[in-house]
């Protein structure tokens, strides 16, 4: 009943759909040149042969499924990609295998869905994570095309919400022959929402490699930095951008030449961003305006996509966005990986389990306010010893993990094939 009333609701606001898109557009949240995709038209003709369809909401999720992607394209599929974000596509023009193709997903409108997979005909679907749209996957469902969630999770509103509709989200998860959870407690949760048939293998996001860095871009920035003292505030969203401002303020003259890194979770904020600290007399630059980092330089705003692995190297301290102002947290795993000692916030939800590890572990410190967050980077940048510690114990604790892509390409061996 629910999904009948999604369906005609969606039906009627269809038509309205290219004028919303439009407005996307204008905002710089679609790609113009590309808009067709999401409405099914593809960009691409469909090769013959096995194709299977990934599909990853956004940048974390995408960077997730690569080794995937690779192990599909071995085995002789061939691939296309959908996201919704500009920024994933972008990275994945960097990172994927040539043969895969990124296609932006259509909208959850029936015609366009019907368009795409009329034109794709994928021979196998492997879903990303807990982004589930009804009418896609009921077309998917309908034309009996294997479907399997990978690196499946559900945060506690994503839960809370489907529990009040348990009917929808049965039928919804009924398009999966398989879930593969990244926990035993996502296995539950999804058990308790009525998926048929559920295990757990890690989490993808953890087992990926290391962000890359180029290495004349690390050698550039650390020569312009020198022995300078410096913390990253990095994934950050607004508001929390004058979190790290008052605290660059607040602790300076214990730092001598002391620099603050910001790295938006959107670089789009960043004009904005650098106007507010600016306005508070704090010396800022912006990396997307090739603007170096100077001596008196207080706020360095890495405004750039895909160099998150640069910044993890330039600096061992970091405080991981979304955690303070908003709520929910950003992946501290990739942080980890490169050795550095974490601070997070009190709302690290999206991450739970791996955060509360890291802080059980020793490699993070739990910071509850702006205050304490100012204090956990004053006291760490005089203590080189505890910060190099930490970050070891954060290197280690990200060891366990390398064996999710492993355990998910088994469980997709009857569905992908064997290595």
């Amino acid at each position: 009943m629910l999904y009948g009333a999604y369906r005609i609701l969606t039906t009627i606001v269809g038509p309205a759909l290219p004028v919303w898109l439009g407005y996307r557009v204008r905002r710089g949240k679609e790609d113009a040149s590309r808009l067709g995709e999401r409405k099914g038209i593809a960009s691409y003709p469909r090769a013959p042969g096995r194709l299977v369809w990934f599909h990853a909401a956004s940048v974390g999720e995408s960077l997730s499924i690569l080794p995937l992607v690779e192990a599909a394209l071995h085995r002789g599929w061939h691939v296309v990609v959908t996201t919704g974000t500009m920024t994933s596509a972008r990275l994945l023009a960097e990172r994927m295998s040539k043969p895969a193709l990124h296609q932006y997903v259509p909208l959850d409108y029936v015609p366009w869905m019907k368009r795409f997979l009329d034109h794709w005909h994928p021979d196998l679907v492997l879903w990303t994570e807990s982004e589930l749209w009804p009418n896609t996957l009921n077309e998917i469902a309908a034309r009996k095309i294997p479907a399997v969630l990978i690196n499946a999770r559900l945060s506690d509103r994503t839960f809370q919400g489907w529990r009040r509709w348990p009917g929808f989200a049965r039928r919804i998860l009924a398009a999966f022959k398989l879930v593969i959870a990244q926990s035993g407690a996502d296995k539950a949760r999804f058990a308790e929402l009525g998926a048929a048939h559920i295990v757990a293998s890690g989490n993808l996001k953890l087992a990926a490699a290391p962000l890359p860095a180029d290495p004349q871009a690390l050698e550039v920035l650390r020569t312009q930095i020198g022995k300078r003292p410096l913390w990253l505030a990095a994934s950050i969203h607004p508001g929390e951008d004058q979190i790290a401002g008052h605290i660059h303020q607040a602790i300076k003259l214990h730092h001598p030449g002391l620099l603050t890194v910001i790295v938006p979770r959107h670089p789009q904020k960043a004009i904005d961003m650098a106007a507010t600290l600016g306005n508070t007399g704090l010396k800022v630059v912006r990396r997307n305006s090739a603007e170096s980092i100077q001596a008196d330089t207080d706020i360095y705003i890495a405004d750039t996509i895909g160099e998150l692995g640069l910044f993890y190297r330039l600096c061992d301290l970091v405080f991981m966005g979304k955690s303070l102002a908003v709520g929910g947290g950003q992946n501290p795993a990739e942080a980890a990986q490169l050795g550095c000692a974490l601070l997070l916030g009190p709302d690290m939800s999206n991450f739970r389990d791996t955060a509360a590890d890291f802080i059980a572990r020793g490699a993070a410190i739990e910071v509850l306010n702006a205050e304490a967050l100012s204090s956990a980077v004053d006291r760490l940048l005089q203590d080189t010893e505890t910060r190099r510690r930490m970050g070891e114990i954060a290197r280690n604790a990200m060891a366990h993990h390398a064996n999710a892509i492993a355990e998910t390409l088994a469980h997709l061996a009857p569905h992908l094939g064997d290595a």
